[in-house]
């Protein structure tokens, strides 16, 4: 990695490109190691025609030709290659944002863009006074909801491996270490380095929903769990430096998973899934304050006669002596007279035994947890201990509070046509589903009032149900009201769809106090979905029975967006301005009966899928539309690169903070003009929307699709244990999101992310003038922060290499190819003109040499990729040793490209 890439690196990136040559020369002598000379040599011969076809725009063909024929197991090994090269460089990407953060705390006199203090001192200068800001904390809830849905399944082993190679690279920031430590940090390096290449990227067994939590859980139980006192040390820091107020700060934040109750299309999934998911979530929390607990016994070693303690806490020492005999006697004589150890220690025993259900002394609650703890901070506090040993307790009840006794609350997701299935078969009625959604809601109210009561029904669809909403019921009993997150409906189209949610909760015994305990959020998918959903929840309000359900909730309706089908139905800009347009009228709808709406947004990593900077994607929402309140799907990479390291992490969580708090107390001014450009959007919208459609829904689109891109393959890769498909594909609609933007992206023309754009602004632009569409990506901060994510989605297209994939499609590729070639031809030039650039990122250089800097890698796993799917076609796709070397070209363009489902 050694030829010169000074044009990949902005003059502050020193340290950046030091790292990358660092982890690069490792790279290459390991694989030197590994492979042999040979191998090496092949892969530093591609290397370098990859960056000559790059810099001096050389055909593909040559570097494609180059890379044809090989044998199997060689190009699997040269794509791996490739792969491991970005993750060194995605490493140390990640390894400089750090140090970045560091510099600017060092400094001290600038604070770091986006930080806590950069955020609260804006919000002072812009006139937020101490108390209207303190008043906004209580309200705020932030809660990333991880899902399942994969685009990297990376194994838990390599997870460690970079951790080990990240705390290495950390260690390297200490100018003052020797010559033998350095020496020691590249040793630990080379070794994380040598064993990852050992180490297959992901099991050829499917995971298990179970395996699919523990993934998940590897970042909650890990780099989360660890930084969340300091994220509120960090707010508490900024309020005082910034306003001079030492405030009790309020929870203010939780996390959520979808992992064992995302039950849309999925078969594997229900009330044993649940069930387990919610224990095994329990049992990570615990064994975490259990070791968190016995590290304070050994910290709080306070003697009697060097420090009193509070007679209540003796007190309490005295009742769990004679609770947890057992216990007690394994403190030793010598610690006997150290009374917070004592009590430490019997705390430890009594959470050990709340991981027994049915142990009458385990804790209950979180809530009894954070007495006992809060009455050590009381004592110490009280004499003389804030410094000795208080502040270490607080941090553990900052995670009490955070997680509870439960990790992370469990959101339940099913398909409305399944409800309706269970219906039909409780009531009789095979013409249900069939049925007009008021006819529906007119039958359903008895039974969602609990006025009436189905028969017992033995069909399976019922049972399956039944059992799910009476798991629901018995997780709220066993591991506390807050373990059970939202009961999501998928393909909401109806105020009966929510009814039959109600009566089936009923049915399956999920009531308490005559009252369905459970907030149900529709999620509005599809672009038409997302115009009559201030219809349909206007229906739901006007509903008696479901204004007795909410008046029981707090008068709060949650409603899931969906980002991921809207774009796939209808293209990137009809997507999100029907996502934007239906967050205005909802909220007109909310406030005008009463109710507080809160909006879940599920956003996937790609642009086409929601995924964007928190902070513009927040800052150009609707007024109104935050309030303090934000609830986000976190998936597939996007996990990894948020979470994954625990700088990271905390920055990350920093930034939410930080955009919530802005885009609550102080959203974008009221802007006279934006009646005008709604206007000129929805004409946009529909143009963009008419020109995706037709390019979907053009005769022999499905078979082009399977042949121009990796479907075939990403179909059979063990990413997840939900199938890529909801039913056999007839068409687009069947195909689930993320396998449809994932297999754009690795063909490289990332479509979904673009087209229909450009038509749409030509259109725009002969309709409304030039002026008028530059003044609104000028001005507007909806519209321009959507064409900046579709500006990075066009710099990491190559429609060479897009039409290579094309090309494999044989009679149907001139005629399709055109078309998207047409049109990105036309979307690059009227958002270069519009933004009045002459060039894309022009405005973002550490991007646009961030993408500079892969794209020659990622270019032969593609072209490799190529050659390697006509080969694996032409065997009838039974030839295994190309397929696993095709998988290795899919994760390598995944890693390389980032941002990909």
């Amino acid at each position: 990695m050694e030829e010169s890439r000074e044009a990949e690196f902005l003059p502050p990136d020193g340290p950046l490109r030091e790292d990358v040559s660092r982890l690069g020369a490792m790279v290459g002598r390991m694989l030197a190691e590994q492979g042999g000379a040979a191998f090496f040599a092949r892969v530093e011969q591609v290397r370098v025609a990859a960056i000559r076809r790059r810099r001096e725009g050389a055909s593909v063909d040559e570097l494609a030709d180059s890379l044809a024929g090989l044998d199997a197991s060689d190009a699997e090994a040269l794509a791996r290659a490739f792969a491991t090269y970005f993750q060194a460089v995605n490493t140390a990407e990640r390894v400089h944002r750090i140090r970045r953060r560091r510099d600017y705390q060092r400094e001290g006199s600038t604070a770091q863009p986006e930080s806590l203090l950069d955020v609260l001192g804006r919000l002072k200068t812009e006139g937020v006074g101490a108390d209207e800001l303190l008043g906004w904390l209580d309200r705020l809830w932030i809660e990333p909801v991880f899902t399942a849905h994969p685009t990297e399944a990376v194994r838990r082993s390599l997870l460690e491996k970079e951790q080990a190679i990240v705390r290495s690279l950390i260690d390297g920031f200490d100018q003052e270490r020797t010559p033998q430590e350095r020496k020691e940090d590249d040793d630990r390096i080379y070794m994380a380095l040598s064993s990852g290449w050992q180490t297959a990227e992901a099991s050829p067994v499917s995971p298990t929903v179970q395996d699919e939590h523990h993934h998940v859980g590897f970042y909650l139980a890990n780099p989360i769990y660890r930084i969340v006192p300091a994220l509120f040390e960090s707010l508490a820091e900024a309020l005082h430096s910034v306003y001079g107020v030492a405030a009790k700060l309020p929870q203010l934040l939780g996390f959520a998973t979808w992992v064992g109750g995302d039950m849309d299309g999925n078969p594997n999934v229900g009330a044993d899934t649940i069930a387990a998911s919610l224990a095994t979530q329990r049992a990570h929390v615990i064994e975490h304050y259990v070791a968190d607990v016995a590290g304070l016994a050994r910290l709080l070693s306070q003697t009697e006669g060097r420090a009193a303690v509070d007679p209540q806490l003796q007190r309490r020492l005295d009742d769990y002596r004679a609770r947890f005999p057992a216990a007690a006697q394994r403190v030793r004589p010598r610690h006997a007279d150290m009374p917070y150890r004592c009590l430490l220690t019997v705390i430890g025993a009594r959470l050990e035994a709340t991981h027994d259900d049915n142990h009458p002394e385990g804790y209950t609650s979180a809530t009894e947890l954070l007495d006992d703890l809060q009455l050590i901070v009381t004592s110490l506090v009280d004499h003389h201990g804030l410094h000795a040993g208080a502040y270490a307790v607080q941090r553990l009840i900052r995670r009490v509070r955070t997680f509870g006794l439960h990790l992370a609350r469990l959101d339940v997701r099913q398909d409305s046509r399944v409800h309706d299935d269970a219906l039909a078969a409780l009531l009789d009625n095979p013409a249900w589903p069939q049925l007009a959604a008021d006819a529906r809601t007119q039958q359903l109210r008895d039974y969602a009032s609990g006025n009436a009561r189905f028969p017992i029904s033995h069909a399976d669809v019922v049972t399956s149900l039944y059992d799910v909403f009476a798991t629901l019921g018995d997780s709220r009993r066993r591991y506390g009201r807050e373990a059970v997150g939202l009961y999501i409906i998928s393909m909401a189209r109806s105020a009966a769809d929510v009814l039959a949610v109600l009566a089936l909760a009923r049915y399956g015994g999920l009531v308490e106090n005559d009252s369905v305990p459970l907030n149900i959020a529709p999620l509005f998918e599809t672009v038409d979905d997302l115009k009559n959903a201030p219809a349909t929840l206007q229906a739901l309000l006007d509903d008696p029975v479901y204004r007795q359900h909410l008046a029981a909730r707090n008068n709060q309706q949650w409603v899931m967006l969906g980002y991921s089908d809207s774009g796939k139905d209808g293209g990137t800009l009809a997507s999100r301005w029907g996502l934007q347009r239906a967050q205005v009228e909802l909220l007109e709808v909310a406030n005008a009966a009463g109710i507080e709406l809160a909006f879940f947004h599920g956003r996937g990593g790609s642009a086409s899928r929601g995924g964007a900077r928190i902070t513009p994607a927040l800052m150009s929402s609707p007024r109104g539309a935050v309030a303090g309140v934000l609830r986000v799907t976190e998936q597939g990479e996007v996990i990894h690169r948020k979470y994954g390291i625990r700088a990271l992490a905390l920055r990350n969580l920093e930034q939410t903070v930080g955009a919530v708090l802005r885009a609550s107390l102080r959203p974008r001014e009221t802007e006279p003009r934006e009646e005008r450009w709604r206007e000129q959007m929805n004409a946009l919208s529909t143009s963009s929307r008419q020109t995706y459609r037709a390019f979907v829904e053009r005769e022999h689109f499905v078979d082009y699709f399977r042949a121009a891109t990796p479907i075939d393959v990403i179909e059979k890769m063990t990413l997840g244990s939900r199938p890529a498909s909801r039913r056999s594909m007839r068409g687009v609609q069947d195909l689930r999101a993320i396998p449809w933007v994932f297999a754009w992206t690795q063909c490289r023309s990332i479509l979904p992310g673009w087209y229909g754009l450009g038509s749409a602004l030509e259109q725009g632009v002969q309709q409304f003038g030039e002026e008028a569409l530059a003044e609104m990506a000028r001005d507007w901060p909806f519209f321009s922060n959507l064409l900046d994510d579709v500006e990075m989605v066009l710099a990491k297209c190559d429609l060479d290499i897009a039409e290579a994939f094309s090309k494999l499609s044989g009679p149907l590729h001139e005629e399709f190819f055109g078309l998207i070639r047409d049109e990105f031809a036309r979307t690059r030039h009227w958002l270069l003109q519009l933004k009045h650039s002459d060039a894309l990122l022009r405005g973002d250089p550490r991007l646009a040499a961030s993408i500079r800097l892969r794209n020659p890698y990622v270019d032969p796993m593609s072209l490799l990729q190529v050659d390697l799917l006509q080969r694996w076609r032409a065997t009838e796709r039974t030839d295994d040793a190309l397929l696993q070397a095709l998988v290795a070209c899919v994760n390598g363009v995944s890693q390389g490209l980032q941002n990909t489902g």
